[in-house]
């Protein structure tokens, strides 16, 4: 059986979670879990969770990108052992890879490390770009967008709306109506 595994960091990546379902379904997966969180948040990840408890020896776990599954080496190949150990492949579409070949196995690590390399080199350039901003007085930090709503769910909380709907309606998080609501 296919089982695929879709996931965004965000919520507002709402074509990408859909374009990943579409492709999972495509390929025949019958059963497909997805999320929308960060995969650094290893813990949170429920439905990755969800689908490795479900897989059965002889199913192949399916994912678009590598990316979708792990973000370092070391969470990949714990995932690959954990699929392993119950008989089952994984399979990543962008890459065309299939561990259940001892080639994929290879070609899967090799790619894996990679992509850790370049999230690594990434987030350095990142933080040296900030650094730099910094230290020229440019650097502002994140600009706040739920804050920059306050009247906006302050009005809306006077005219008895729930904090759910003003969390909807604004396209803000409940915490961050509370937050708000609050004033801080």
């Amino acid at each position: 059986m296919l089982i695929g595994y879709a996931r965004t960091s965000t919520l507002d990546q709402r074509a990408s979670i859909e374009a990943q379902m579409r492709d999972l379904t495509a390929v025949g997966c019958e059963k497909v879990f997805s999320e929308q969180v960060s995969s650094v948040d290893v813990t949170n990840r429920a439905q990755l969770a969800l689908a490795l408890d479900f897989v059965r020896e002889g199913d192949t776990l399916v994912v678009t990108k590598l990316d979708r599954l792990a973000r370092s080496v070391a969470h990949l190949l714990s995932i690959v052992d954990t699929l392993s150990r119950k008989g089952v492949g994984l399979r990543i579409l962008g890459m065309g890879i299939d561990t259940a070949t001892p080639t994929g196995k290879l070609m899967l690590t090799v790619l894996g490390g990679i992509a850790e390399f370049e999230r690594e080199i990434m987030l350095e350039r990142q933080r040296e770009g900030v650094a730099r901003a910094k230290a020229e007085g440019k650097y502002k930090g994140r600009k706040p967008t739920a804050m920059a709503q306050a009247d906006d769910v302050r009005r809306l909380k006077a005219e008895g709306v729930g904090a759910t709907e003003i969390a909807n309606r604004l396209g803000i998080g409940r915490a961050s109506v509370y937050r708000a609501l609050a004033g801080k």
